[in-house]
């Protein structure tokens, strides 16, 4: 119990440091567009992030699990710091450009990829082994309140002091998170001592687990399937379509976010609360089914603020419960000495497919879909009495595709056999 409560105070702690991370995250994007006014500009941000993250995931594993998980976290988190200073620093003498922004984010990316799978099997060396579904609420609970107060913290900040005050606000939070985890946080573990001849050594070392463990590979390769369908329009598209079916009224874009975040809250107090799922497998996959019927495909019908506020609230409820799902599985089923890689494996895995999503979700809505329901007059009419007609409806389209797909892919998930094996694990 004495270790939980360390816990929470580690949570707290590292919730105020994401807090300012987002705020950066959100500000670089705001003096962007006013430095290049392109929409490609603020695309280029994200892809800059997760490539990086994602091939670096890839051979940081053995890493994490050689190391003490204490000074990984705490040299990934000085790295990000380390940058933000550059960036203050850069801001105030008038030489910051938009090419350090993405290099800024390229670096962010990489200290991530370690940060991560340390976080992770941190947890578990903290946490009792019956209060993990309750801390992967809270995870949840925090990540989603961020995402709600985050946009509307930094727009009153920028427009107080613009990104330098930001950027400052963002050390302050670095600094206390440093300063728990340094002094008052105790990780207990054993470290193993592993030489490989190769970097590729340890993937193989990973993927030879899965080979193992089947359902645990199917659920990161199934995962990566939805993490597409989701990213095909939830980062690129959402924004426009309200946009354009709303005559660009950013009051209810702002409503339609705000209930995408306290979904996720919500979902977040519910998995903190609740006892452990004896179906953990069926947990995911069930959740995931219905974020994409109750949001993307209510998201498509819907025609106003009401339809659209309630798809982003039902889509984002469940998440929580998908990952509080696997994350229970990963711990219980991955021996202790190789969670850093297996979990650095997943996170390749798993989010391997997100920048292909949000690339290809931002061509299809311009080049195929938008002039698809312009000028295809046989079909729009049928379409159209589904999703509506006008600006907009081409990005309607997707999000039934997406809904129908996503849907598809979750329900046959569930019945994989090697899945079905991990539900009482």
């Amino acid at each position: 119990m004495e270790n939980f409560k360390k816990y929470i105070v580690l949570w707290l702690s590292q919730s105020i440091s994401q807090l300012g991370s987002s705020m950066t995250a959100f500000s670089f994007i705001l003096w962007i567009y006013e430095q290049t006014h392109s929409a490609l500009s603020i695309s280029i941000i994200s892809f800059c992030n997760y490539v990086p993250y994602i091939l670096t995931s890839i051979f940081v594993g053995t890493f994490v699990d050689n190391h003490r998980k204490k000074l990984v976290m705490l040299v990934s988190d000085f790295v990000a710091a380390i940058v933000s200073l550059f960036a203050l620093v850069f801001l105030m003498a008038g030489n910051l450009s938009v090419w350090h922004i993405y290099i800024i984010n390229i670096i962010v990316g990489v200290s991530t990829a370690f940060q991560q799978p340390a976080s992770s099997v941190a947890i578990a060396k903290i946490v009792p082994k019956d209060k993990l579904s309750n801390v992967s609420g809270m995870n949840s609970f925090s990540s989603n309140l961020v995402i709600v107060f985050s946009p509307m913290l930094a727009a009153v900040i920028f427009s107080i002091g613009g990104l330098p005050l930001i950027l400052l606000f963002d050390l302050f939070s670095f600094a206390i998170a440093f300063f728990v985890l340094l002094f008052l946080i105790r990780i207990p573990e054993r470290l193993t001592k592993e030489n490989f001849k190769s970097p590729f050594a340890e993937i193989l070392y990973g993927f030879h687990f899965l080979k193992t463990e089947k359902g645990i590979l199917y659920i990161m390769l199934t995962m990566a399937v939805i993490n597409f369908f989701s990213r095909l329009t939830y980062e690129n598209i959402l924004s426009p379509m309200i946009l354009a079916r709303s005559s660009e009224n950013n009051l209810v874009l702002g409503i339609v976010n705000a209930c995408m975040g306290v979904g996720g809250i919500m979902g977040g107090l519910l998995v903190s609360m609740r006892k452990e799922s004896r179906k953990k497998a069926n947990m995911i996959y069930v959740s995931a089914a219905l974020s994409f019927l109750l949001g993307d495909l209510t998201m498509a019908v819907g025609r106003n603020v009401f339809f659209w506020s309630f798809a982003a609230f039902a889509a984002s409820l469940p998440l929580p419960f998908i990952m509080a799902g696997e994350n229970l599985i990963l711990y219980k089923k991955i021996p202790e000495n190789i969670q850093g890689r297996v979990f650095a494996v997943r996170n390749a895995v798993q989010y391997s497919t997100i920048p292909f999503g949000i690339l290809l979700g931002g061509y299809l809505s311009d080049y195929v879909f938008e002039p698809f329901m312009r000028s295809n007059a046989d079909i729009v009419p049928l379409l159209g009495k589904i999703v509506g007609i006008g600006t907009g409806s081409g990005m309607a389209v997707m999000f039934l595709c997406t809904g129908i797909c996503g849907f598809a892919m979750s329900i046959f998930s569930l019945f994989c056999k090697e899945i079905q094996k991990l539900n009482d694990c």
